[in-house]
């Protein structure tokens, strides 16, 4: 069902928050007794208290999840099982989509016409994809001497942390719980403490949909404490990522300091789209870098801020682009008319519009530029289109969290792909041509964990998404998920 602004605003207010850890099938208060104000970003208004939990939760997190994960109900009761469970999960989600879309649109600011259409019923339709996946994977029976067999299976890790970026809390949530409990693990996950309550309701709904108690455990407060002592446990078998490249690395510290934890770590991005002069549709590809530039405020890793035009199309493509820029104008994010909502924090928005500062300093600002106030907030900023600063300018070398793009022009093929690929970051990249030949030759160069040829940002649940260099490693979405959270176990008989 569609609703309207104001019906939206109603469903909000009548919302209930509760910021206690799920810890063994229970609400649990942090034995701290502190606890964190959770802001609206759109308002200001404090809608929430997330409890701090700290070592104390994560130790207590991690030994429910041990004893679920050893008493084998959940972890050898068979795929058949599992996928039931996650089956009932996902009809549960979909039940109540618009309270997940409300909590993440309230936490971080997204507009919930994306939180409510895509991300709520996206989660659901990703449980329900390795709910049946699993049980259709295959066990391998090699060739061995006579008079033996080996059976090589893939098997549980055990203990999953999981650790969730703020940009997208339900659905990152979902890419790494989904295929590690479809594996058969355990998880703890510390959500992000700038938008918990998703993943906090998720935790009850498990337990709903039958999913033992102590197989989802959810331990919200700080990174520097809960996230540091799920990476240092010595109980925690592999621990999964979404965030930035400087916690990526510090994670890998972590993970050598204590047990050799398996790590999956999605990290940092700065990607390109490369618009040649014989796209078949230029205005098309103005339309989709705007997409792949300002959707979710441009709050997106694999976010293509790095826009390389060929220079006979430069003008025109620049003109096309500001155009399209119009249709993502921020606003109230409970309103579905709104093209972009508010950034995460006035915190975030004061470091992005610093940024657009010093790019109106040293270069020129084609669109956007302003900061407008809305509902009493400045966490909100226009989309933002930078032209004229150098190479090594911060718009072109950080990644920015924010609705900034810049646009730079280029002469040769061999040029558009050297600037591409002149950052320590490799998650993914776009490109606009007309020529398969080129398609092929260009994205065969471009070093990004996903090349997206007359499209941007492309993904789907059947295809593998992480990146190379200082993105990280590991993959998130499709079967090849289900690696990160299992190894290969060979059982040999030797009977003749």
């Amino acid at each position: 069902m569609t609703r309207t602004h104001a019906e939206w605003q109603a469903a909000a207010a009548a919302l209930k928050f509760d910021g206690r850890a799920v810890i063994g099938g229970a609400r649990v208060a942090a034995s701290s007794g502190k606890t964190i104000p959770k802001t609206n970003p759109a308002t200001g208004e404090v809608i929430s208290q997330i409890h701090e939990c700290g070592e104390v939760e994560v130790a207590a997190a991690v030994a429910a999840a041990r004893a679920a994960y050893e008493s084998g109900e959940w972890s050898r009761a068979g795929a058949g099982f599992r996928r039931e469970r996650l089956l009932e999960l996902a009809r549960l989600i979909e039940e109540r989509a618009d309270e997940f879309a409300l909590y993440d649109t309230l936490d971080m600011g997204k507009p919930i016409r994306e939180s409510s259409t895509i991300d709520a019923p996206g989660s659901a339709a990703l449980y329900r994809f390795y709910g049946e996946a699993v049980e259709k994977q295959e066990n391998l029976i090699p060739v061995t001497p006579p008079g033996s067999t080996a059976l090589v299976t893939r098997e549980a890790l055990g203990v999953v942390a999981v650790i969730v970026a703020w940009n997208y809390p339900l659905e990152i949530a979902t890419w790494k719980l989904a295929p590690a409990l479809a594996a058969g693990n355990a998880v703890v996950v510390k959500p992000p403490v700038e938008a918990s309550h998703s993943t906090l309701l998720l935790a009850e709904l498990a337990l709903e949909a039958g999913i033992p108690a102590g197989i989802v455990n959810v331990v919200p407060g700080r990174g520097s404490v809960v996230g540091a002592a799920l990476a240092l446990h010595e109980d925690v078998d592999m621990l999964a990522f979404t965030g930035s490249t400087e916690v990526a690395k510090q994670l890998q510290q972590y993970a050598g300091q204590s047990n050799m934890k398996r790590l999956a770590l999605e990290a940092g991005g700065k990607s390109s789209n490369l618009i040649f002069a014989d796209c078949d549709d230029l205005a098309l590809a103005a339309q989709k870098a705007a997409f792949g530039s300002f959707y979710n405020q441009g709050e997106v890793c694999s976010a293509n801020s790095r826009i390389f035009v060929e220079r006979a199309v430069y003008d025109e493509f620049l003109r096309l682009y500001a155009e399209a820029a119009r249709a993502y104008a921020p606003g109230d994010p409970l309103d579905p008319a709104s093209g972009i909502g508010s950034l995460v924090s006035e915190a975030h928005a004061d470091t992005v519009w610093a940024t657009i500062e010093n790019a109106r300093r040293d270069g020129t600002i084609v669109a956007g530029g302003t900061r407008p106030k809305i509902g009493g907030s400045r966490a909100f900023i226009e989309p933002t289109i930078v032209t004229d600063v150098p190479a090594d300018h911060e718009v072109h070398t950080r990644e920015i969290f924010g609705p900034v793009a810049v646009v730079t022009p280029f002469d040769t093929e061999e040029e558009a792909i050297a600037r591409a690929n002149e950052t320590p970051f490799g998650l993914a990249a776009s490109l606009w041509t007309g020529s398969l030949a080129r398609a092929h030759r260009v994205s065969e160069r471009l070093v990004a964990g996903t090349v997206s040829v007359n499209t941007v940002d492309a993904l789907g649940f059947t295809t593998p998404f992480g990146g190379f260099k200082q993105s990280g490693f590991g993959r998130d979405l499709s079967v090849h998920a289900l690696e990160n959270y299992t190894d290969y176990k060979t059982t040999w008989m030797q009977w003749g």
